[in-house]
Order: structure tokens, then sequence, then C-alpha cells
């Protein structure tokens, strides 16, 4: 079974599997849930209800910063 590879809205490889996917949900076991079609799939599988996750839809995106651990506070932006 071939991977395919996407690209988000900034240039970042995605696979397109079920550990990128928006409808994915994990269980405290480990056991990956599939909430659009309610079955246990693998790490690699592909449907044809993949969507990319949220998270990864922004990776790459910048705007982040480093806080402090203790005080929280910005440190860098």
């Amino acid at each position: 079974m071939r991977i395919i590879s996407v690209r988000n809205a900034y240039g970042i490889k995605v696979k397109r599997c079920c550990a990128s996917c928006k409808h994915k949900c994990i269980e405290t076991d480990g056991t990956r849930i599939c909430a659009e079609m309610m079955i246990v799939v693998g790490q690699k599988f592909k449907c044809k209800q993949w969507q990319m996750s949220d998270g990864l839809k922004h990776a790459g995106k910048s705007g982040g910063v480093v806080r402090d651990k203790e005080t929280k506070e910005v440190v860098i932006e």
C-alpha cells in the first residue's frame, strides 16, 4: 500500500493517512477509531473520507512564541 503526500497551504508535506486525518480519535489504550466510519483502524489506514487535521492545516504558519516555563511570560516573539 502506497501512502500519498499532500501539501498544506504553507507548503508543509503531510502524509495522507489516518494519523493525519481530522476524523481520528485515539482511546486511552491507544486504539485508533475513525469517528466518520466508527471503526477501529490502523495508523496507515486510508479512506475516501480523509480530511487534513486542523493542526496540520496550520503547520508552517508563523506566529508562535516562546514562553518561560515558570512565569508563562513571552520570552521571544
